[in-house]
């Protein structure tokens, strides 16, 4: 039980001060106004939408932390200026910049050169057009789902210049509660996902089955199965197999499509879920994950059917 809790506190605590810092600094930045000045530079991106160019600031501030960002959503949503649906579509638009982060820290230091050209590139597009896929599904739905809407939320706090210091305390003030429940939240869902992982529920997936169906070599089950739990670790097992030709290039982004498919689900019940729910709530959480998390399931399927049908 003391390592289970040891291991909460050893990756919820890093979380939680970052969800900390995100949510009082921007908030002192929204009090001095200087968060309507930075939504100016992603302005081009929210003309094409009918979100608020208020969500333009916390897609801004995406860039440096998603986490940061989704905090000001909620702050967006709490003072009146956006509602629900806006503030779901505003939070899936701010998960896009951490594609940018994740190519530059990811995709291009350890896929490329664990995959190769051909698969590691494959792969690395793909993970392109689900950014592309989800931007343009939150821009669709936007206009078919939304009014434009011409709050600014710096407006609805104050009209005059303040001091560094009063804006902290004014942010302190205003989000403290919030905080507190961020954080309770957070803790117990991290728990129970760390209790399910302790139990292996995320590990107890037998895909054999599965690979058959696909025609995918029986060798190939070993990293299609790490993958699911461990996309690194799948990634630097597949592509021994693809240096010696043990599979071949369409085999192996097979198994990157299906590996994907199923780590999706547990990546956001395991990671995206507790940190959503803390942050927007049970319900609004949920529909962004499951949004979010959908879009990039149904692209690595449509991109399987694609392979299936060439390979036929």
């Amino acid at each position: 039980m003391l390592s289970l809790i040891a291991s909460v506190l050893d990756f919820a605590v890093p979380v939680l001060v970052v969800i900390f810092i995100g949510l009082f600094g921007t908030g002192a930045l929204i009090e001095l106004g200087l968060m309507q000045k930075l939504s100016r530079f992603a302005s081009p991106i929210f003309r094409y939408t009918n979100l608020p160019d208020t969500c333009a600031s916390s897609f801004i501030v995406a860039m440096g932390s998603t986490v940061a960002a989704n905090s000001m959503v909620v702050n967006f949503r709490d003072g009146g200026c956006i509602n629900e649906r806006e503030a779901i579509l505003c939070a899936v638009l701010n998960s896009t910049p951490a594609y940018v982060r994740e190519i530059l820290t990811y995709q291009i230091p350890i896929v490329l050169p664990a995959l190769g050209a051909v698969v590691g590139g494959f792969y690395v597009t793909v993970f392109i057009l689900t950014a592309f896929v989800k931007i343009s599904a939150v821009v669709i739905l936007s206009k078919l789902l939304l009014k434009k809407n011409h709050c600014v939320f710096g407006d609805n706090i104050t009209e005059k210049k303040v001091r560094l210091q009063e804006a902290i305390r004014r942010s302190l003030s205003r989000n403290k509660k919030l905080f507190t429940k961020i954080s309770i939240i957070y803790l117990s869902m991290t728990t129970l996902v760390f209790y399910l992982r302790s139990r292996g529920a995320f590990e107890a997936l037998n895909v054999l089955p599965i690979a058959e169906v696909f025609g995918i070599p029986a060798e190939s089950i070993v990293p299609l199965t790490t993958y699911v739990a461990s996309p690194i670790l799948g990634i630097s097992l597949l592509g021994p197999m693809i240096s010696s030709n043990s599979i071949s290039y369409q085999q192996a982004m097979i198994v990157l499509m299906l590996g994907s498919m199923f780590m999706l689900p547990f990546f956001g019940f395991r990671t995206l879920l507790p940190r959503y729910i803390s942050i927007f709530g049970p319900r609004i959480g949920l529909r962004i994950v499951a949004f979010s998390t959908g879009i990039s399931i149904l692209v690595r399927f449509c991109v399987l059917v694609i392979l299936l049908f060439i390979a036929v």
